[in-house]
């Protein structure tokens, strides 16, 4: 063995070694601390795609618009007791919502994206409806609602126990009330969230009589604590500029993620071990040294996938399944140019280097093309709603087939040239059984 070749085997070791300390134990490197971060497929949890409607915002303004979005929406998250919650703009109008292990209600999605959280009805007796309350502001007919409230709602109890939720009127809000109570006085002013009323402790939809005209304050009775609690946070968390829809929605059971990731690392398991059996008969020492490089491969993978870090998802993993397979075939490419080799008489060592030689181009490009459509296939998951998964795809394999280059060209090979020049290298059968027992 020479020296050069010595001081490669020794730098894979200390690769090898340090990629391990960083995966074990999974949940928490030695090296690192870190845990392999799971999509919400595997983990379970909820993925909202909300739309902003941008139509009425000044042009060029677009992008400090989403940015004051995803700052409200992650400040009226946080009261609902989400653990690293996600926010990401997604395209020019587009807003994605992970919400990883949590399952939250209905209400509480609608409210996410809700511009004004509450509104005030006043009773139509035509229509026989609840209608917006609205006043007059400089010739504007404007209706009244939470929107006008400043950010330091509270929630105050009286000596009998009852739960307030106290709120106090910007400059319009205070002209709006005013005008709107002291035209109600006697009536009922219902409290509406979106198009369904509030609701008290009591399952009542809240409706109080207004007694008196409300100028610069308020207060709202009827609720429970929790969710008067939640409500004053969340209204605190500031108003949306822009209206939000959802369009796509995506909910997985913890359950259900726990299921694949268990099956994923049984198949796993399975995959590489039958890889593995097949490289061994086929190729005998080739074959052994290709598998340890796939032991290799693994630990360099997943040691990537903690530092980086990769959010992995089921067709992530997917992905990283499939890049075991290419680096196997890279091998596979190598190992035949070899016996091409050795079957023309050559050397051991002259063999092996001919064989990497000869098949480097092939691998080569045939890993450029793929370089090229996960580049692809990562752009159109980050340009389209529901392409989480399509992303998460395309940078598993990126990451994966690039180390699998690595593997294959440099680990691969170092191994091998260590049996040059000894006493095996001369029974040609330990590298192919297709070759004869013939002197090399």
């Amino acid at each position: 063995m020479n020296r050069k070749n010595l001081t490669v085997v020794i730098l894979i070791l200390l690769v090898f070694v340090l990629a391990i300390l960083v995966v074990i134990p999974i949940d928490k490197g030695l090296l690192g601390g870190k845990d392999i971060l799971l999509g919400l497929d595997l983990q379970g949890g909820l993925r909202l795609v909300y739309k902003a409607d941008l139509s009425i915002v000044e042009e060029g303004t677009e992008k400090e618009v989403i940015e004051g979005v995803i700052a409200v929406i992650m400040n009226r998250i946080n009261p609902l007791g989400v653990t690293e919650p996600s926010v990401t703009p997604l395209g020019e109008d587009r807003i994605v919502v992970e919400i990883p292990g949590e399952s939250i209600t209905d209400t509480q999605k609608e409210r996410l994206g809700r511009t004004a959280l509450l509104e005030f009805r006043e009773y139509d007796e035509e229509m026989e409806a609840w209608i917006p309350a609205t006043g007059t502001i400089n010739g504007e007919e404007k209706a009244l609602t939470s929107s006008y409230f400043k950010e330091n709602t509270y929630v105050a109890r009286d000596d009998y126990g009852g739960i307030f939720l106290i709120f106090e009127w910007n400059e319009e809000g205070s002209q709006l009330s005013e005008q709107i109570t002291t035209r109600l006085l006697g009536e009922r002013l219902a409290i509406y969230e979106g198009d369904e009323p509030l609701l008290g402790d009591d399952g009542y939809p809240i409706a109080p009589k207004v007694n008196a005209v409300i100028t610069d304050s308020g207060q709202i009775e009827g609720l429970s604590i929790n969710e008067a609690t939640e409500l004053s946070s969340q209204l605190n968390a500031g108003r949306l500029p822009v209206s939000l829809e959802i369009i796509y929605e995506q909910n997985t059971s913890p359950t259900l993620g726990a299921d694949f990731v268990r099956l994923s690392v049984i198949a796993g398991i399975i995959g590489i071990f039958l890889v593995m059996l097949f490289m061994v008969l086929y190729y005998r020492i080739p074959g052994i040294v290709a598998s340890l490089a796939l032991v290799f491969y693994g630990a360099i993978i997943l040691a990537l996938f903690k530092l980086v870090p990769v959010t992995l998802t089921l067709a992530g993993i997917g992905g990283f399944v499939l890049s075991i397979g290419m680096a196997v075939d890279a091998n596979v490419l190598i190992f035949e140019r070899m016996k091409e080799e050795l079957q023309k008489g050559r050397t051991l060592g002259a063999a092996t280097e001919a064989g990497f030689k000869r098949a480097w181009s092939a691998i080569r490009d045939s890993n450029v093309t793929t370089f090229i459509v996960c580049i692809i296939l990562y752009w159109v998951g980050t340009s389209v709603v529901g392409g989480a998964s399509v992303k998460g795809f395309a940078l598993t394999l990126f990451i994966g087939v690039a180390v699998s280059m690595f593997t294959a060209i440099v680990v691969t090979r170092t191994l091998l040239r260590l049996f040059v020049g000894r006493k095996i290298a001369q029974k040609t059968s330990f590298f192919s059984p297709s070759l004869g027992r013939k002197d090399v």
